[in-house]
């Protein structure tokens, strides 16, 4: 009975019958695009055929987001990969990791060529990048006065930046003439100094179309340009030697407008912002100095001299009372001590003691009181004073 074998096993050795067939794994393919996809996943699927036959082909993330060209149905395109299994539905598809179109094959050498070239001198180097200004109000754009481009550049910067003012440096964008003239158009925006940062835009096409910007003119003149330089040229999957030298790269001319002007409803809003944020803070600064004022103000009403001055006042008025307390009672002890004396002196007053049936005698002559008897018989006259008048007398009588 003959073997048996499982269809994975089946599966897997035509995988390596696939995958160890050195021709299988570095093959170059061109056919026309047809059932393309793009999976949310980022990977890309689509079907490559001829008149004869057709190939199924994957490319991952990783490579889709590396690729100068994105393949639409009906496109003739040339792509690089290796061919294995897809395990699940027993179908062999080409693995791409590069893509590029038909026809074309001497402009991709020439542009790899050229990108390796002014990569190697620095002219990529993320040092010599220049930060863009941040409200530019003289924005200088170089493409053609008739160009898609230029009319979307001017539509976005109406709507977001409409303070800006645009300069145009015309020139033309596509063919053989056109690099030049591209250069001339960047170093005249430059030289000026009349702008703040510079647009080089130009709508979609061809590799063709956008040749003139892959020019090594143009790339060293966005190199040497002193003004920082935003790239917009093409749609989002093209990309140009420009591209690497600009200081920034948008994937349309709208999208470059977009990425150099400021929004005014956004800086409206954060002018509103900002607004509202000082006014508290200013509140609150106004609700410290005034809590700090009333602080002081306690602070100085009570090292205020006027405090002191009250204080003595007051102590004046306590020391005037006492004081006119104890001059009462030492004027009442005076009179007190007066009257003492008073009633001391009147009881030894001469009149009193005559009122009380006392007499004086004196010697009339002299004058000088008689003290004794023995003085008296010795005077030829007295005088006898009583209490209410005096008497002449001798001693005999």
């Amino acid at each position: 009975m003959p073997e048996i074998y499982p269809i994975a096993e089946i599966t897997a050795h035509i995988r390596y019958l696939l995958e160890t067939d050195t021709v299988l794994q570095d093959v170059w393919v061109q056919g026309e695009v047809s059932n393309m996809k793009r999976a949310a996943s980022g990977h890309w699927y689509f079907t490559l055929k001829d008149s004869a036959s057709q190939l199924r082909c994957v490319m991952w993330r990783s490579d889709a987001s590396r690729q100068l060209v994105v393949p639409e149905n009906g496109d003739s395109i040339i792509v690089h990969g290796r061919v294995s299994v897809y395990d699940q539905r027993g179908d062999y598809q080409l693995h791409a990791d590069f893509i590029r179109a038909a026809g074309v094959g001497d402009l991709y050498a020439q542009f790899e060529q050229l990108k390796m070239k002014l990569d190697a001198e620095g002219l990529f180097a993320a040092e010599h990048k220049k930060p863009l200004p941040v409200f530019p109000l003289r924005i200088g754009v170089v493409t053609s006065p008739d160009a898609a481009g230029y009319q979307d550049v001017l539509d976005v910067l109406r709507r977001r930046f409409p303070l800006a003012d645009v300069t145009l440096s015309p020139t033309l964008v596509q063919g053989a003439e056109a690099p030049p003239l591209i250069a001339d158009a960047i170093h005249r925006l430059d030289a000026s100094g009349k702008v703040d940062v510079i647009l080089v835009v130009r709508g979609g096409g061809s590799i063709e179309d956008l040749w003139a910007f892959n020019d090594e003119q143009v790339a060293r003149a966005a190199f040497e340009a002193v003004t920082p330089l935003v790239s917009g040229v093409g749609h989002e999957t093209d990309f140009t030697i420009i591209d690497f030298v600009a200081d920034q790269r948008a994937p349309t001319p709208s999208a470059a407008a977009e990425l150099v002007s400021p929004d005014v409803a956004d800086i409206h809003a954060d002018l509103l912002e900002s607004k509202s944020l000082l006014q508290q803070l200013a509140q609150r600064h106004i609700t410290a100095l005034r809590d700090n004022i009333q602080q002081q103000q306690k602070t100085l009403h009570y090292l205020s001299p006027s405090n002191a001055v009250r204080n003595h006042r007051q102590r004046v008025d306590d020391l005037n009372t006492r004081l006119i307390v104890l001059q009462a009672q030492h004027m009442a002890q005076l009179r007190e001590r007066l009257s003492g004396k008073s009633a001391a002196l009147e009881s030894t007053n001469p009149e009193a003691i005559l009122k009380r049936g006392y007499t004086i005698v004196r010697d009339s002559a002299s004058g000088n009181i008689v003290q004794s008897v023995q003085a008296a018989s010795q005077s030829d006259a007295l005088t006898l004073t009583f209490a209410d008048g005096d008497i002449n007398a001798t001693p005999e009588e």
